[in-house]
């Protein structure tokens, strides 16, 4: 495979929850008191593999707010462990998306990359759960896209389609960042965009939340500090 020239892009573009923002530590911290208070344990990674199961089938019916897709998910999760969620837990997990964390790394990359790129980011949410996330990572963006938005969730080529209207650039010019195989990386490939493959769970087994894909990025790096590095930028 030729070497990625990172010089050869105007823009990158970016999945936010898995790839910027730690989702299953947001996810496990989030499920915990729901849990703890049905004196119910669970496995994490038995529970990170179902969630990316279940939300994979809910986003692929008929579209639904985020918060709903969540809602659902969590009742899913909660049936297989014998028990149901009060309406306050599936709200209050729905909900905790603004709080998952960034990774370490993701706000000081982002603004180092921006010195050099303009930044977009796709995100399978809702606006109002994505703006808090996107005031933890810097505000770096200049393009938007959500799901909501676009009334589907990734994998669909519709949201990649509707970012590449909004940034007016030719798929040549713009570099899709990612942590998904799944949701990112095979989809913007069939539209020509080159990718760059996120590995946040470089060392672990399983897939997590992330249903397994076999599509194949261009680049590989373990972190976004990584992918400055690598584009000439200073990450501090």
């Amino acid at each position: 495979m030729k070497p990625l020239d990172l010089d050869g892009f105007d823009a990158l573009t970016f999945d936010c929850y898995g790839t910027l923002v730690d989702w299953e530590t947001g996810i496990i911290d989030a499920l915990g008191p729901i849990l703890a208070a049905h004196r119910v344990e669970a496995d994490r990674e038995q529970l990170l593999e179902r969630f990316g199961a279940l939300e994979a089938e809910i986003e692929a019916g008929p579209y639904l707010p985020y918060r709903a897709v969540l809602g659902r998910v969590l009742v899913g999760l909660a049936a297989g462990l014998d028990f149901k969620p009060s309406n306050e837990e599936i709200a209050a997990f729905a909900g905790s998306v603004g709080g998952w964390p960034p990774f370490p790394d993701s706000a000081a990359a982002l603004a180092a990359l921006r010195t050099k790129y303009r930044l977009g980011v796709i995100s399978n949410v809702d606006d109002d759960l994505f703006a808090p996330s996107a005031r933890r990572l810097g505000d770096p963006f200049e393009w938007v896209v959500t799901a909501q938005q676009v009334r589907s969730y990734k994998p669909s080529e519709a949201n990649f389609r509707r970012a590449l209207e909004v940034i007016g650039l030719p798929p040549s010019r713009v570099l899709h960042v990612a942590q998904s195989l799944f949701h990112d990386v095979g989809p913007a490939h069939q539209l020509g965009l080159a990718t760059v493959w996120v590995n946040r769970r470089r060392g672990k087994a399983g897939g997590g939340a992330t249903p397994p894909s076999s599509a194949v990025a261009d680049l590989e790096v373990p972190d976004l500090a990584a992918l400055a590095a690598r584009a000439g930028v200073t990450s501090s």
